[in-house]
């Protein structure tokens, strides 16, 4: 488990400001659900934590420290897209994580080594619910099976910070809440730190111990630019009394 710090956080690109004054611990263990209107650094705000970005101001700290300049495998990443090898099976898709791991160059392990990481690989796609599609291609499978995938995937290097990017919003009702079905017990057994993005405010809810609204309480319609997005809402969803502000913030989301 992780903590997560944003310490006076700025993110600008020239002059413009996307994120500004951004201070906030997320805790070992929580499920933080990021929600905001387009265009207010929601993707930006996770892609500091993957180490894509650096703040242009302030510091991101993991268990007090910095990020590393490269995103490593402390941290896992899931898209709204399906971001599988259409090449691989939905064994080698994740075997092959361990296969980077163990074998940073060649990505290729033998013997013992292959066995162990064969056995791993198994027993997270049976804990995905894909046990019966093991050796099926990606293009065999459901939207939804593909997204299956791809969480088998990030959690195959047991990561401390696993970010969550739209990752329902490309299936359908049906399917969306199958997944939720899934990460949600997921969460609990791997004790791991989720930070997920959603256009979906009742997602939030459902999912989330937390809840932070990004969003730009300053505009000047002449330099739209000039300001960016803060925390707007920090609503800690273990609480009573949390659900109601949901109909003021589906309004404040458009």
């Amino acid at each position: 488990m992780s903590a997560l710090s944003f310490r006076n956080v700025w993110v600008e690109y020239g002059s413009q400001i996307v994120l500004e004054r951004i201070n906030i611990e997320i805790a070992s263990g929580s499920f933080l659900s990021v929600v905001g209107p387009s265009g207010a650094g929601k993707s930006t705000f996770l892609r500091l934590i993957l180490g894509q970005e650096r703040p242009s101001q302030g510091a991101v700290l993991l268990d007090g420290k910095p990020f590393p300049a490269e995103p490593g495998p402390d941290r896992g990443i899931v898209f709204q897209r399906y971001s599988v090898f259409p090449h691989l099976s939905v064994l080698g898709n994740v075997l092959v994580s361990y296969e980077f791991e163990q074998r940073p160059f060649t990505a290729r392990l033998f013997g013992a080594a292959r066995r162990r990481a064969i056995e791993k690989s198994e027993a997270l796609i049976e804990g995905v619910g894909l046990a019966e599609h093991r050796d099926k291609y990606p293009s065999a499978l459901s939207g939804g099976m593909q997204q299956r995938l791809a969480i088998a995937q990030a959690l195959a290097r047991r990561p401390r910070v696993l970010l969550l990017d739209e990752p329902f919003g490309a299936l359908d009702p049906g399917t969306r809440a199958q997944m939720h079905g899934l990460i949600k017990p997921l969460w609990r057994d791997l004790k791991m730190t989720i930070v997920m993005v959603t256009h979906d405010i009742r997602e939030a809810f459902a999912l989330a111990t937390r809840l932070i609204a990004l969003d730009r309480p300053r505009r000047d319609p002449q330099a739209p630019e000039r300001y960016g997005a803060k925390i707007t809402y920090d609503l800690d969803l273990t609480r009573d009394g949390a659900v109601p502000v949901l109909g003021f913030l589906k309004t404040g989301m458009g």
